[in-house]
């Protein structure tokens, strides 16, 4: 009987894959090795003012948030007021009896 042809093709296919790897790795590496250091201090400062500017829409929403809140809580106490005055009246009112 022959060799299972599925795995020996899987396994060199998997070494060819594994040598082409190492093969990068030591070119990017050699790469960054070539390179001068490169300036990395401008890139924190965009980063900082990227995090202060999501911050600040935080707040934003926040308030937005805080102020749905409040004007719901208001509306609910008007019709809370509307109902108890109507019931106030209802009782305050003098009954007619039918005669």
């Amino acid at each position: 009987m022959g060799k299972p042809h599925k795995t020996t093709v899987k396994r060199s296919r998997r070494k060819q894959y594994l040598k082409r790897k190492k093969e990068l790795a030591k070119v990017s590496a050699a790469r960054k090795a070539s390179e001068p250091a490169k300036k990395k201090a401008p890139k924190k400062a965009a980063v900082k003012k990227v995090a202060k500017k999501a911050a600040v829409k935080k707040v934003a929403v926040k308030k937005a948030a805080v102020k749905k809140v409040a004007v719901k809580k208001a509306a609910v106490k008007k019709v809370a007021k509307k109902a108890t005055k109507k019931v106030a009246a209802k009782k305050a009112a003098p009954k007619k009896d039918a005669e």
